[in-house]
């Protein structure tokens, strides 16, 4: 059935010849004598300007519509120029430059192109604002790009975008015209989905369009490509199984143009130096083969291990067979030569300088892949990066609900409410029925969120690295010095300049790979020379013994000072971790509310609190409001804690304390594959944005961290809440708990979050339990000095 449109299209060559005419009255004499001889071929057969519907008159006329179209189509630009004369909007096509046919084809005898974004053809509203465009003069922005899609000769998706040059189509009335004002424009762009009134302004069959376009096409194949690949690694949403390398894959093999393009990808395991392949089917390594894990020194050569751990850059091999004969078949050569791969790419996917795993790309042909064409992947490595992280982050996933499928039990506080739903599941078993496990939600509760963090954690441990690493290199400078006055030997020198610079290099600063390389360099270099000595010199080998007693059987270093800071750190969640769990038994008397804690560098605590949450008893805000005081108690506890344990430590470490204080309830359902409880749904998951960002913020306007030794944080978005907390503190101080010293201070915007005050308030402490002395964190300090 044909398609009822506002406009009627007709093939004419009008607007074309009216050019030639005004060519024919010109004063250039060649080009008026061809303008003439065109005229007079045309004059015979008028239809090609007054314009038909007909398409059997394409080819009944088609040596006149070439030679009409000949100046459009210079035989001088046909290798080169895609270019066709079509009808608008149409994928009837009636004319065309040699590149373009020879596109078609590589793309195979039945292959008829079609504009991949044109679903259906020319649409009513469309052709109207065409209409209003081109015959009222409305100025409306209706362009879109349009492409073909069409495969070369190796099956390979090329992607061409095409730009339409209509000077050569002309909108005219068929009858009279109804009257399009400013008014009715406003009304149509406001009901771009009413058709029916689309069609009342504007009738079908009310214009016709006489003419043709010329389409000039642009190979786009390698930004289509780019683009499409970056969409899908940043849209696509992963489930359990998937391989984020399907949905690229195709796209890969359009981008290097390689019909015989494979995509596969390693896991990079750092704490045991190994490649392993991903948990999930379907993502191959071509590295591993069939193995599950392999050692990196076994699986790379020197050249690969180097540029892929090391430096982190592409590693390719051009023609797999030739270097597998002149290496003798040593890894990676042989895997590949096995799988018949003939070119491969490895790219090293790495964050934060750190590597996670490497890109594969391989192919059936010699030289397919290749040192130029590796380039191609600078434009999209962050995204796969992205992806590749996130496809991590679903093992590490599954792994973890594995470990809590095995470890976790859920708390008492609700306990209640899985017994009863596990009463129905088995209830319906037993009935025949095939029953799931339904979800468990609480809504309306309230959220207290808290935390005790041990401050400036990671510039603390790596000092303590950077300690145990400068003294262990100097303890092993003595030793070779000593080789060297003894025997004289060059390579005693040569590394004694080595440590050196080793030694050099980390009391500036500790690098992110230092240790790792610090590390290796003793085991490969230094411990094979000490064993030699021991053996060869007895002056040394007390010397070597001495220094190798100082050496950690765990680590196989110095672990002196990062022992110190490992246990300060165990004692202090420790003990806080023994205090909260204790003071939280007492805290459920008061009225039951689901509570958990994390120990990381230091403590962290999640409380809700609401009616969905007690079985048996009716909850009151009083009991939120007795809550949250509570928890103003408790953070002052804990830092007494702290104090009274901080000397005892190996390692005098500090901490910092904060309270999120969210007026509004949530609702929190119970993740069945990580089995725990997190918030739920899209606008409540803004508290568990704040919970992550709030602990590194500073204070507006300044370089000032928010959480400070000695200060309670409250961060809080409400003047109710600041109202409250503030009674909270004055009642405390009383108590002995604050001093005097209290601020409100406003937060820096957050991404995605602002708004946000906090009060600090200064902590006093005391030294026994039961002592009713108070001190600031200032005596604290000069006592610890002293």
């Amino acid at each position: 059935m044909e398609k009822i449109l506002p406009i009627q299209h007709l093939i004419s060559f009008n607007k074309l010849l009216q050019q030639y005419e005004e060519m024919a009255k010109g004063d250039d004499e060649y080009l008026a004598k061809k303008a003439k001889y065109i005229l007079e071929l045309q004059a015979p057969f008028p239809e090609l300007r007054e314009g038909f519907s007909d398409i059997t008159l394409l080819e009944k006329h088609r040596e006149i519509i070439n030679l009409l179209l000949q100046d459009s189509f210079s035989p001088l630009l046909g290798n080169n120029e895609i270019k066709t004369a079509s009808q608008p909007y149409s994928d009837l096509i009636f004319n065309s430059s040699r590149r373009f046919k020879r596109i078609l084809e590589a793309a195979g005898p039945n292959y008829k192109p079609t504009i991949n974004n044109l679903e259906g053809g020319m649409s009513y509203i469309m052709a109207c604002v065409v209409i209003l465009n081109f015959y009222y003069g409305y100025k409306l922005d209706f362009k879109r790009p349009f492409f073909y899609n069409i495969p070369d000769a190796d099956g390979v998706m090329r992607y061409y975008r095409i730009l339409y040059n209509a000077d050569f189509v002309e909108i005219i009335p068929n009858g009279t015209p109804l009257e399009i004002t400013q008014e009715d424009v406003d009304q149509l762009l406001g009901n771009i989905d009413d058709l029916a009134l689309w069609e009342q302004k504007i009738p079908p069959n009310s214009f016709i369009s006489k003419g043709f376009v010329i389409s000039n096409m642009f190979d786009v194949t390698a930004e289509h490509t780019i683009s499409e690949i970056k969409s899908n690694l940043i849209v696509k949403v992963y489930n359990e199984g998937d391989n984020f390398l399907n949905e690229v894959e195709d796209s890969f093999k359009s981008l290097f143009g390689l019909s015989g393009l494979q995509l596969g990808f390693v896991r990079y395991n750092e704490k045991l130096q190994q490649f392993e392949s991903a948990i999930f089917d379907g993502i191959n390594s071509f590295l591993l083969k069939n193995k599950e894990h392999e050692n990196c020194n076994t699986s790379l050569c020197l050249e690969a291990y180097d540029k892929l751990l090391e430096q982190s850059s592409l590693f390719i091999i051009s023609d797999v067979d030739k270097i597998y004969k002149l290496s003798g078949g040593k890894a990676p050569y042989k895997n590949l030569y096995d799988q018949n791969i003939k070119s491969a790419l490895f790219a090293p996917i790495a964050k934060n300088g750190r590597l996670i795993g490497v890109l594969e790309l391989v192919s059936d042909k010699v030289n397919d892949l290749n040192s130029v064409n590796g380039q191609k992947l600078e434009d999209i490595m962050p995204y796969i990066v992205s992806a590749a992280l996130r496809s991590i982050e679903e093992e590490e996933n599954l792994i973890a609900a594995v470990i809590q499928n095995e470890c976790t039990s859920v708390h008492p506080s609700v306990s209640w409410r899985f017994e009863e739903e596990a009463k129905r599941f088995i209830k319906e078993k037993y009935l025949g029925n095939e029953p799931s496990f339904k979800e468990i939600v609480f809504n309306d509760v309230h959220p207290l969120y808290g935390q005790i963090d041990i401050r400036n954690s990671s510039q603390v441990r790596n000092e303590a690295i950077q300690r145990d690493l400068m003294i262990q290199l100097s303890e092993i400078q003595s030793v070779l010095t000593q080789g060297w006055e003894n025997h004289k030997l060059p390579i005693y020198e040569e590394l004694i300049f080595r440590v050196n610079n080793y030694l050099a290099d980390i009391t500036k600063s500790l690098h992110t790979n230092s240790e790792q390389e610090i590390f290796d360099f003793i085991s490969k270099d230094i411990n094979p020379v000490f064993e030699f000595l021991s053996r060869t010199d007895e002056r040394l080998n007390t010397t070597v013994a001495l220094y190798q007693s100082h050496i950690d059987k765990g680590t196989g270093s110095y672990y002196d000072h990062r022992r110190n800071y490992d246990e300060s750190v165990t004692l202090i969640n420790k003990k806080l971790a023994s205090v909260l769990d204790k003071r939280q038994e007492q805290a459920q008397k008061m009225f039951p509310h689901y509570f958990e804690r994390y120990k990381t560098d230091g403590i962290e605590h999640n409380m809700y609190i609401g009616n969905a949450i007690s079985a048996d008893r009716e909850f009151d805000p009083i009991y939120l409001n007795n809550l949250r005081l509570w928890q103003l108690q408790m953070a002052c506890e804990l830092e007494n804690a702290h104090y009274r344990c901080k000397p005892d430590l190996p390692m005098k470490l500090d901490v910092a304390s904060l309270i999120l204080v969210y007026n509004t309830s949530l609702s929190i359902r119970f993740r069945m594959d990580e089995k725990r409880f997190d918030v739920d749904g899209t606008y409540n998951a803004r508290y568990e944005i704040i919970k992550k960002r709030i602990d590194k913020s500073f204070i507006k306007g300044t370089n000032e961290r928010l959480t400070q030794s000695g200060k309670l944080v409250i961060v809080y978005s409400q003047k109710q809440d600041e109202q409250e907390y503030l009674r909270y503190i004055t009642f405390l101080r009383s108590k002995g708990c604050f001093d005097t010293d209290i601020e409100i201070v406003e937060l820096e915007g957050l991404q995605g979050v602002s708004g946000l005050k906090a009060i600090r308030a200064n902590i006093l402490y005391r030294p026994e339990k039961k002592s009713d002395k108070t001190y600031t964190y200032q005596d604290l300090l000069n006592e610890l000095e002293s």
